[in-house]
């Protein structure tokens, strides 16, 4: 079973830890080691590169390679870039030391799309892999 629903759990799993951890208040004490300009951008870049490929290949697990990459791309894109817009919202709305940041949501588009260019990159080379089945 967890072999034939990997990326699905994986991609749930993914989303919950995204979620707590934009969501959930750090002292600022707890990262003063870290001195990185625009880390947090970074952060944001990584989580949604990840979401997006684990998403697309969530999808192509439950359609079990019947869907067009194209297809899974967009949905999963449109999906996971209103999922970070929404983060953003909350963090506005119901946290007090955190803030949404419009950069933020663009940030966590871009890396959506490149986990996107990526995964279409490997599906698309010369190699093993394939997307439909």
């Amino acid at each position: 079973m967890l072999r034939k629903n990997f990326f699905k759990i994986a991609f749930v799993l993914w989303m919950a830890l995204v979620t707590v951890l934009c969501l959930i208040s750090f002292s600022d004490d707890e990262f003063e080691v870290i001195e990185f300009s625009h880390l947090d951008k970074v952060v944001h870049f990584t989580f949604y590169f990840v979401a997006s490929i684990l998403g697309a290949l969530a999808i192509r697990e439950v359609k079990h390679g019947t869907i067009s990459f194209k297809r899974a791309a967009v949905i999963i894109f449109v999906s996971v870039a209103l999922y970070g817009i929404v983060i953003e919202v909350l963090q506005y709305s119901f946290t007090t030391d955190r803030s949404g940041d419009v950069f933020d949501a663009i940030t966590n588009a871009i890396g959506a799309l490149a986990g996107i260019c990526s995964l279409k990159y490997v599906f698309s080379r010369k190699s093993q892999l394939k997307w439909e089945n």
